[in-house]
């Protein structure tokens, strides 16, 4: 079933540009609030959302994004072909498959993910940066008795030392958590998590932890922060983790790449621009705010290293101000530009990278 994913605004925006959107959020959770928690269940800092006038955020299921982005691509008349790895990808827009299969392409678009092979394939210069923390995830059922009513809606992340626990409805039928640790915490034992452990953690989730005993882990995922020297050589186009991957502490990997894809496809669809030209307009007006975001959430990671004696005041200070849930909420708001302009018009001076507007 996969892990439970995050779409913000700017990720509901992707899919709707694409005719996905409908399909994407049937039966999503929206929750009222986003909290940030002690680890006896304290609120330290509370962001509202789905409200009018607040920031919009759904829950999902992974199968169903896929689902409505291949019911999508098959409405647009887009074929579809799986089984068929790629082995390699050239500059000049060659695709080589097994057996010694080579296609050529006017662009090849790279996708696949933070460990991704093709991306060496290129000689592609870039930094990658492997770190300490990583996430293990479970799907428990969704109940009633887990936590009090008002809470059990919520998204909630719990913090104690270096670990960190996130609450997430996403279904009727489904809650998926996330256990977010060192990669050496012993509390994690090969597939399954240690409930007794967790649970001395965070005894506030007892009962959510109680659910978990027996049931295997989904997935573990090590953070990494990747950044590409260039997102394009030739006619190759990088996206998602294989371009610019961050950890999850925003909760945007998922919806920037859908940003990003839908921006390139808006560059490289302009009349009158060549590849090379529109490659490089996509870089140049989408990179700067993809960067920020990615910034935001890396720094986000010093704060596994505070005491929670030093943190959680910390964190409720920041609570009160605006300028916190602003960082944290600026990849929300961001737009890939769909005009058809000329590039080397002047631009928005305010936001000269990506535009807000729904244009």
């Amino acid at each position: 079933m996969g892990a439970g994913l995050y779409l913000w605004d700017n990720g509901l925006f992707a899919l709707d540009s694409i005719g996905a959107l409908a399909g994407a959020v049937d039966g999503a959770h929206e929750a009222p609030a986003v909290e940030m928690r002690t680890r006896s269940g304290k609120t330290l800092m509370r962001i509202n959302i789905n409200g009018e006038g607040r920031p919009r955020c759904v829950t999902i299921l992974r199968n169903q994004l896929i689902k409505a982005l291949v019911n999508a691509a098959k409405d647009a008349g887009v074929e579809l072909v799986t089984d068929s790895a790629v082995l390699a990808v050239r500059p000049e827009g060659e695709v080589h498959f097994g057996q010694g299969r080579v296609h050529t392409a006017d662009l090849v678009v790279v996708a696949d993910g933070v460990h991704s092979r093709l991306r060496d394939s290129v000689d592609l210069s870039y930094t990658r940066i492997r770190m300490r923390q990583g996430a293990a995830r479970i799907m428990i059922p969704q109940s009633g008795g887990y936590l009090p009513a008002e809470d059990s809606v919520k998204l909630l992340e719990s913090f104690h030392g270096s670990r960190r626990l996130l609450y997430t409805p996403c279904t009727p039928e489904h809650v998926y958590l996330a256990f977010t640790c060192d990669a050496d915490d012993p509390a994690i034992n090969g597939s399954y998590v240690n409930t007794a452990e967790w649970s001395r953690s965070f005894p506030a989730l007892a009962m959510v932890l109680r659910a978990t005993e027996g049931v295997p882990v989904t997935r573990w995922d090590t953070f990494e922060y990747v950044r590409l020297a260039t997102w394009s050589r030739g006619k190759v186009a990088f996206l998602g983790d294989a371009a610019h991957a961050q950890p999850p502490y925003l909760g945007q990997g998922g919806g920037t790449a859908m940003t990003n894809a839908v921006a390139l496809a808006a560059a490289v669809s302009r009349p009158g621009l060549e590849l090379p030209d529109a490659l490089q307009t996509w870089e140049r007006e989408t990179r700067p705010g993809v960067e920020r975001t990615q910034r935001t959430s890396y720094r986000m990671r010093l704060l596994n290293r505070v005491p929670d004696g030093v943190r959680n005041p910390l964190v409720r200070l920041a609570g009160l101000t605006s300028s916190s849930a602003n960082s944290q909420l600026a990849a929300t708001r961001l737009r890939p530009k769909l005009t058809s302009e000329n590039p080397k018009n002047p631009k928005n001076p305010e936001h000269p990278d990506i535009t807000k507007e729904t244009q």
